[in-house]
């Protein structure tokens, strides 16, 4: 939803990493004052401990006006050490008053594939910050949250390769009454997402979501299933925007949501990366007049051994 190559909410993305621990000119004293940038804090494989990078961050910026952090690589089990951002962020939640936006797990597949991030309990972020408006998280590796209270919240994100079933419950069990912005990367049981179409349900009745605009519900093996229950969910009719991206979405998925409630209030419809006939699309197209329907990336089943594979868009 929001980008990170070029800037992040808004503000153009600095980079405070283990190369700035010398404190040397071309380090230290270059950085921008600190509430015009998204701040970026990572290290680097077998570079300097993550922790040492941060506490080198805090000393050095006016952590009082950060506004946008980002969290960049912080070690793998097959590192030298890894330390868990949150336990320190929320320790230090005092010094960040003015933080909003939060990204955890701005870390490319040359340094982690996504499913192999190694996450911890996030829900203390959530009780630390009660101001913070943006949540995202990449990687659902060991990944925890707890049903929480959050007034707050404007948009939570979670990409992966495979979110386990207890976050998407405790999502579901949250009163985020403001969030705007809900996006769930499923993905598949071989790497943690082991979430089913019932652990969904109190996100599509959205009795918990009042103000949410957009759901995206994407890039799972369980795709066909999760369109046929959005179809009749009580959330779809007050959404503006809707996505069913990055799955395995089939003919029989399809077929579901054109049989259900009616969808052409929407301002965008989101199916990329699906395995439908061209009939099919065609279908779908002519059915939404006006709904900006994203029916690219069709995708054509693996076979193998005589068995027909569908894929998701990211796994690991």
């Amino acid at each position: 939803m929001w980008e990170i190559n070029g800037g992040y909410t808004g503000l153009p993305v600095f980079r405070f990493d283990h190369e700035r621990l010398d404190g040397e000119a071309e380090g230290l004293a270059a950085l921008p004052p600190a509430a015009e940038a998204a701040w970026c804090v990572a290290s680097a494989f077998d570079e300097a401990p993550w922790d040492e990078v941060w506490k080198r961050f805090c000393e050095s910026v006016d952590t009082t006006e950060v506004r946008a952090l980002i969290f960049g690589y912080w070690g793998a089990d097959y590192d030298s050490g890894v330390t868990y951002p949150v336990p320190l962020l929320v320790e230090a939640a005092a010094s960040f008053p003015n933080l909003r936006s939060v990204f955890l797990g701005d870390i490319e597949s040359e340094e982690s594939e996504i499913s192999w991030i190694n996450h911890g309990d996030i829900t203390p972020i959530f009780r630390a910050f009660p101001e913070l408006e943006c949540l995202e998280v990449r990687g659902g590796n060991g990944l925890v949250m707890e049903p929480v209270e959050h007034r707050g919240l404007r948009m939570l994100r979670f990409e992966s390769g495979g979110l386990p079933a207890g976050v998407v419950r405790a999502v579901g069990a949250s009163d985020l009454s403001n969030v705007e912005v809900l996006e769930l990367w499923l993905g598949t049981e071989n790497y943690g997402g082991d979430a089913t179409v019932a652990d969904l349900a109190p996100l599509l009745s959205g009795e918990r979501l009042p103000s949410l605009r957009h759901l995206g519900l994407e890039n799972s093996e369980l795709q066909d299933e999760i369109a046929a229950a959005a179809a009749g969910a009580p959330v779809v009719a007050r959404l503006e925007t809707l996505s069913l991206a990055m799955g395995t979405l089939t003919d029989r998925g399809a077929e579901a949501l054109l049989s259900g409630q009616p969808l052409t209030h929407l301002r965008k419809l989101d199916l990329h990366h699906h395995f439908m006939s061209k009939a099919l699309m065609k279908r779908v197209d002519a059915a939404l007049p006006g709904v900006d329907v994203n029916l690219d990336d069709r995708e054509e089943p693996d076979e193998f051994d005589g068995e027909t594979w569908f894929f998701i868009e990211v796994s690991e």
